[in-house]
């Protein structure tokens, strides 16, 4: 133990120790940055994209559910806004875009691109 305290000052090894203390104190957290990217912001992310895809993708006749809960028809596009049918009265009501949670309609644009062709 006496040795420890007993090293010279002068030599060369006490600028890499440093440095080596400083990257093994650093090191964790950048580990923990990189693993919290992975496992949370990259996910979300994506999420979002496709989110926004959704929405960009709307067609005038899906069937919606908005943020709120509402079930409605696509009855009109617009650029920020989309009006839908709801209720048995087929009542109007203007949205956000933003505010469309999922669209509940399932499109088969592989099968729509065969039949396009069988038919010409």
């Amino acid at each position: 133990m006496i040795n420890i305290f007993m090293t010279p000052l002068s030599t060369g090894t006490t600028t890499t120790a440093g440095f080596d203390s400083l990257l093994t104190t650093l090191l964790p957290f950048g580990l923990v940055i990189v693993v919290l990217y992975f496992l949370m912001i990259r996910p979300q992310r994506k999420k979002e994209k496709k989110a926004a895809d959704m929405r960009n993708n709307l067609q005038i006749g899906d069937e919606i559910t908005t943020v709120g809960g509402i079930v409605g028809i696509v009855f009109s596009i617009k650029e920020d806004t989309i009006v839908i049918e709801t209720g048995g009265d087929r009542s109007k009501i203007r949205i956000k875009r933003w505010a469309i949670q999922s669209n509940d309609t399932i499109h088969d644009t592989v099968d729509d691109t065969i039949h396009d062709t069988v038919e010409k």
